[in-house]
């Protein structure tokens, strides 16, 4: 407390009046000169909400008996550039004459004879609704609020548009003790509960403010709109000297060297306090039963004979062609309701780039709608609708290409998993974490520089991921730097491939990637038209080596797509990167997640990996992931030798049942390198614990290894390296 007179006025008060006279003139600390740029006009009006009648009336006298005291600390430059308060209060319990009166004095601050005059009316929530004042500049939360309804009535206060009036302001003064952390004072300090309530009643009832905040996390740039700043001239020193010691230490609290760092933690707390974490699942939920209504409605249309059967069973025969010949109605109708759905997100997360109307699948698919008509309900139609606008105001005014791929894999990672479950269990679909991308990557370019003195941007070193998922390992190739920008365009059109079974994953990777390429083009400085990624397949890449002569994909209804897989087919494959999939059939008998057979590729294993093996059981040898390793093994140029970097189960290290696969690695590759990641959860006790945690979270449960593989045309002796 501080003695003034006879009366004892809090520190904290002091400092919040300190605080808000520098806000209302916008010098603050922490904004860049942003607030005074856009707006350089000195706030007259403000309404100031309070906890009570009692701590009102306290507000008010201090910011008129403190208010004069700290002008006199500053010199004559800076008080120029500071309003000059005049504090009053009002209550419910006043006549309507005399509150009139001060509405009136709030209304007319020209009339003072002071520089600078702004005048503050402050109350507890008698302000709050029914009250003209289009003029208002500012309200001020000098303490929480229990209500939302409050918060947005009073907000609704000073967002009114008056001639001059280029924006309203929402103040917050917050005083944290000088000797309290940062951390602690955001997860325990009662001042910022006004913080937390003001902004969540804000979210709640106006979804741009939610998108702002959530792109927080997301920018380089912290939103405009958002400011948290310190007072610009609390430091001028003499104040202090008249308010007391105790006073100082709070008073400058934000102006001193931490002042960054709190800045950082209050924007990282106000994503975690308000942000919303849970937006893809809930969008989910109501568009996996749209989804599920429209492949009702789809199934009916096409269930009987006639041009919408004709049509679809073009298709269908198609989607064989395409992917594998087990795709059967059901698939194949999913298909179509996922990507008459989640088509327009494409176009709301990227509007620049006419995904849709560029992309070959994405073509195909929308001319196969076409002929069927729309089957959507008005309900659904004005869900979805609120859908795309959210999904365009979420991705609205993102700066950097980061925060576009972590909306992409949010996309992928949080929405797809709950509105289409089957698929994703299916296939074992898991992203794989940055880190072991970019260990890969960069291994692998270590290693061709070694073993064939060859870099991954040289002509003709033709890359594959066969299993691309959201596009993360081609992404981040692209931002590896080891592709020059004068080879850039060259790899990005002709030399990089990438294939995916899922039609909602592969349209991802798709955007993904070109999102990547052209936002380097842009940093670089050059133009940046749009140019599709012509290198990703929709196909199943262990059906490529099953197709027959004659039958190579010549496909009226995806022919773009088509033309692509013949393009890859014929490339002389020297890199295959990527993370195959884990998924060894379904996990009961309901759940139709069943693996696809593949005659070609699982007699290959037979005649290599198993025919060498001495084991009983030899079901091991048939998982996805050692099928990946054989198919990449067949794949690479014979004449060129190249290499195969996966991360994947690894539990062919030392199972008794992958014994034969580990013969063939010595006798089919020159060089073996091996990451043990371990991981395995499978276990339990001290094992468990030595084991570590999971590499890819929930997703796996099974020990991961990451596995270089160098085949040269002429075998030199193994080297097992772990």
């Amino acid at each position: 407390m501080i003695a003034r007179g006879e009366t004892e006025i809090p520190a904290a008060d002091i400092n919040k009046l300190i605080g808000c006279i520098n806000a209302l003139s916008k010098q603050i600390i922490g904004d860049k000169g942003v607030t005074h740029a856009a707006d350089p006009a000195l706030m007259r009006t403000v309404v100031a909400f309070c906890q009570s009648i009692k701590n009102s009336r306290q507000i008010t006298a201090t910011f008129n008996q403190m208010g004069d005291l700290y002008y006199k600390t500053l010199d004559t430059a800076a008080r120029e550039n500071l309003v000059t308060i005049s504090a009053d209060h009002v209550d419910g319990a006043m006549s309507a004459p005399t509150r009139e009166l001060k509405l009136n004095w709030l209304k007319n601050p020209v009339a003072a004879t002071t520089a600078n005059p702004c005048h503050i009316l402050t109350n507890v929530r008698c302000l709050s609704e029914g009250v003209d004042v289009p003029t208002l500049d500012a309200v001020m939360f000098l303490s929480a609020r229990n209500s939302q309804v409050d918060v947005v009535q009073s907000v609704g206060r000073v967002m009114r548009r008056a001639p001059g009036k280029k924006y309203g302001y929402i103040i917050i003064p917050i005083v944290t003790p000088s000797d309290v952390s940062g951390e602690k004072a955001l997860d325990n300090s009662p001042q910022y509960a006004v913080v937390w309530t003001v902004l969540n009643a804000l979210r709640a009832h106006d979804d741009r403010f939610a998108a702002t905040v959530n792109k927080i996390e997301l920018n380089k740039n912290k939103p405009a709109s958002i400011i948290i700043g310190g007072a610009a001239h609390g430091e001028a020193g003499a104040a202090t000297e008249h308010v007391g010691k105790d006073a100082h230490g709070e008073a400058v609290t934000q102006l001193t060297l931490q002042f960054d760092k709190m800045q950082a933690l209050l924007y990282a707390k106000l994503v975690e306090k308000v942000g919303d974490r849970r937006y893809w699942e809930q969008w989910a939920r109501d568009i996996a039963q749209i989804a599920e209504r429209e492949i009702q409605t789809i199934t009916r249309l096409v269930e009987t004979s006639g041009k919408h059967r004709a049509a679809f069973l073009r298709f269908l025969q198609s989607l064989r062609q395409n992917i594998n010949h087990s795709v059967g109605d059901r698939e194949a109708i999913q298909m179509l309701a996922q990507h008459r759905i989640t088509q327009p997100v494409f176009d709301a997360l990227f509007e620049n780039y006419s995904f849709a109307q560029n992309n070959a699948v994405s073509q195909s698919m929308t001319s196969m709608l076409a002929l069927l008509g729309e089957a959507k309900t008005d309900d659904d139609t004005a869900t979805l609708q609120k859908f795309y606008d959210s999904i365009r105001q979420r991705a609205k005014g993102i700066d950097n290409a980061g925060a576009r791929q972590s909306i992409i894999l949010e996309l992928y990672d949080k929405f797809f998993r709950t509105a289409f479950p089957l698929m994703a269990e299916q296939l074992g679909i898991v992203y794989t974490p940055v880190a072991v991308v970019d260990f890969i990557i960069h291994s692998v370019a270590a290693v061709l520089k070694k073993e064939f003195t060859r870099a991954l941007d040289d002509e003709n070193i033709h890359i594959l991921d066969p299993f691309t998922g959201t596009g993360t390992f081609i992404t981040r190739l692209l931002q590896s730097g080891h592709i020059q920008q004068k080879n850039l365009l060259r790899k990005y059109t002709r030399e990089i491939h990438a294939n995916e079974i899922v039609l909602l994953a592969y349209y991802i990777a798709s955007v993904n990637i070109e999102n990547v390429f052209h936002d380097i083009l842009r940093d670089s400085g050059e133009p940046a038209g749009y140019t599709p990624f012509n290198g990703i397949c929709m196909t199943d890449t262990f059906q490529l080596g099953e197709t027959r002569e004659g039958e190579d994909f010549l496909d009226e209804i995806f022919p773009g797509n088509a033309a692509r897989v013949r393009a890859q087919k014929k490339a002389p494959l020297r890199v295959i990167i990527g993370n195959p999939p884990y998924s060894v059939g379904q996990k009961s008998a309901n759940d139709n997640a069943r693996n696809q057979t593949y005659s070609k590729l699982e007699k290959r294993i037979a005649d290599t990996y198993a025919a060498v093996s001495d084991a009983t059981n030899k079901n091991a040898l048939y998982d996805s992931y050692i099928k990946a390793f054989r198919w990449s093994t067949d794949r690479l140029d014979p004449e060129q030798g190249g290499i195969i970097c996966f991360v994947s189960n690894g539990a062919w290290l030392d199972g008794n049942s992958t014994a034969g696969f580990r013969r063939c690695l010595e006798t089919e590759f020159s060089s073996i390198y091996v990451f043990n990641l371990r991981g395995n959860q499978r276990t339990s006790g001290e094992l468990s614990r030595k084991e570590g945690g999971k590499i890819f979270g929930s997703g796996s449960r099974t020990p991961i290894s990451i596995t270089l593989l160098v085949k040269k045309p002429i075998n030199a002796p193994s080297s097992l390296r772990r």
